[in-house]
């Protein structure tokens, strides 16, 4: 089963969660902050009493113009700059409480969401691009920032001031405020539909930053092949179709944006203007103030700002679901599994009985009834041609692809038994697409769990890789950035350094996928006798073409469309006059050595 089969069940089973699951799911994050949350609802509860005390204020003004009662003057002017100060000071506490929850659970979410990233199984990543994956940590976790932030912000702030509103209008007439509410029904029919019709945009929006991103990313690293071979066409082609997807479905959710608010305008628009008629009528009015009934249109009147900025909040809480679903689909992908309950302290021999694997989600056997002993301490070569299973092989010793049929022993134990911690602990691996990260030399070698090592160790191990030749004409030496992926260095280099890491790490099995086939000739050789030091003692899998290589191994296991076809030492193969000696024939017409 493939990883997106894996994961098609939550996948579909998210589709069918309410949209208020999966809110109700990402407020979680902020449920140990609700002392900050219950700071926000007062804030800005002060601030919905500020809106309400306004009204009452206009009420009393009215009144005292009209009784002629000029001596409140005092009062009045007091009041108003009361009554801004206080809406200024529950706004600001109201304001900062949320943006601080809100910053708290993007951290949180954006944190968790990578940690998951880097336990999830390799075909997760077949099946998932880097742009994607990008998209959902950048564009994805600022959207669930909008729908925890600036949503609840305007919940509490004008959701409050609505209550505050209404409370007033309820204290001056029940009646009135009655008829102005009965429009309430209608405004919530219609915030309910463009709702799903803004959640299903919003996904579609996401997906296609995704696919914006894959665009620019792949273009971006590839930029000389895209130059080379004539590619700046397609590939402004392929951006600007996923651009313009962007910009359509972008355009579609603004639509519905645009007409719910109108709509839901007009709906109090109508509710006033009936207000205004039934309110005329003596047996409404009552004994209703001429402020009172003033006051009573403008809190009318002021709800109107309020509860559009409310349907707005729609469309941002859409945008976050959305966005939150696909986060949680990641969060709920099935990581590597780790049911191994032994260390592997010591590492002996290492034995593939019967081994068959192919690939999640597809039905062709990669590898087929491979049998092979690696002893401990020797080298074992492996060879073939390109797509015979050589680094499929490889890779099951780490664990980077599980599910194979067969038998993958060391020590006369199952692989799966150890802990996949104690397992790569003991390995080193060296391939020929070499991985460094934006840092110096000396970050590279010393990487990860051997981010402590002395400097002493750092410069033994890059002299035994012999990448002091190099470092030594550089300004900063061992402490020169090598920039993005080590984009500042050339591919012998950055395989050189990539040695240094293996030789500082010290590991009982050393895995060389193609580990010099960046270097020239003259600088193989060097690494050659740096590799012959390190391999030494050491159980090795090499995979390799260039006879150099492969010529001193222990044991020579020659591959064809997943299956051992012949075995043994250089002399033994050459003997058998088969597939090896066939390949040594070849490659010494070619070699220029």
């Amino acid at each position: 089963m493939s990883a997106h089969e894996q994961n098609s069940p939550s996948v579909s089973g998210a589709s069918e969660i309410s949209a208020w699951q999966i809110y109700r799911r990402l407020l979680g994050y902020a449920k140990h902050l609700w002392p900050v949350f219950l700071v926000c609802f007062i804030g800005f509860a002060i601030y919905g009493a500020g809106q309400a005390l306004s009204a009452k204020w206009l009420e009393m003004v009215v009144d005292t113009v009209q009784k002629g009662a000029y001596d409140q003057r005092y009062f009045l002017a007091s009041a108003v700059l009361g009554i801004f100060v206080l809406r200024g000071v529950g706004a600001f506490i109201g304001n900062y409480s949320i943006a601080y929850v809100g910053r708290e659970v993007i951290h949180r979410l954006r944190t968790q969401v990578f940690e998951q990233l880097l336990l999830l199984p390799s075909q997760y990543y077949s099946h998932h691009s880097s742009g994607e994956l990008l998209a959902k940590l950048t564009y994805n976790v600022e959207q669930v920032t909008e729908s925890v932030t600036n949503a609840i912000k305007v919940l509490f702030r004008e959701g409050l001031t609505v209550v505050g509103l209404l409370g007033y209008m309820f204290y001056l007439n029940w009646k009135l405020t009655l008829i102005f509410v009965a429009a309430g029904p209608l405004i919530g029919l219609v915030v309910s539909m463009a709702a799903r019709r803004m959640r299903k945009l919003s996904k579609r929006i996401q997906e296609s930053v995704g696919d914006i991103t894959e665009a620019a990313s792949e273009s971006i690293k590839g930029y000389q092949v895209v130059r080379i071979f004539g590619g700046t066409e397609a590939e402004k082609q392929r951006f600007e179709t996923a651009s313009i997807k962007n910009k359509q479905q972008f355009m579609k959710l603004v639509v519905t944006k645009s007409l719910n608010t109108p709509i839901i305008q007009m709906l109090v628009a109508l509710a006033l203007s009936m207000l205004l008629f039934l309110a005329m009528h003596p047996d409404v009015m009552g004994t209703m103030s001429t402020g009172g009934f003033v006051a009573f249109l403008t809190a009318a009147g002021m709800i109107t700002k309020p509860l559009r900025l409310l349907t707005d909040v729609t469309s941002i809480v859409q945008k976050g679901i959305a966005a939150a679903e696909s986060l949680f689909e990641v969060l709920d992908a099935t990581v590597e599994e780790d049911t191994g309950a032994r260390v592997l302290d010591e590492v002996g021999e290492i034995e593939f009985r019967h081994l068959g694997f192919a690939y999640p989600g597809t039905d062709k056997q990669v590898l087929q009834d491979i049998c092979l002993r690696l002893p401990p301490g020797k080298t074992v070569a492996l060879v073939g041609r390109s797509g015979s299973g050589k680094t499929t092989l490889a890779s099951l010793l780490p664990r980077f692809n599980d599910g194979w049929s067969g038998d993958l022993l060391i020590n006369g134990e199952p692989l799966e038994s150890f802990t996949l911690e104690s397992l790569r602990s003991n390995i080193s691996l060296v391939n020929q697409n070499v991985v460094l990260f934006n840092g110096t030399i000396a970050e590279n070698i010393a990487y990860g769990s051997m981010a402590g090592a002395s400097e002493t160790a750092i410069l033994a191990a890059a002299e035994a890789a012999h990448v002091m030749e190099f470092v030594e004409r550089l300004p900063d030496g061992l402490h020169t950035r090598v920039g993005e992926n080590g984009v500042l260095l050339s591919g012998g280099q950055r395989q050189r350094i990539a040695i240094a890491r293996a030789i500082l790490n010290d590991a009982p099995i050393l895995i060389l996928d193609e580990a010099t086939s960046a270097l020239d000739t003259t600088s193989e050789r060097h690494i050659q006798e740096a590799l012959e030091g390190v391999m030494r003692g050491r159980t090795t899998l090499v995979i390799a073409h260039r006879l150099s290589t492969i010529e001193k191994a222990d044991i020579i296991v020659v591959m064809d469309n997943g299956r051992i076809v012949e075995q043994g030492s250089h002399s033994e193969l050459l003997e058998q006059q088969g597939a090896y000696a066939q390949f040594h024939i070849l490659q010494t017409d070619t070699d220029p050595s």
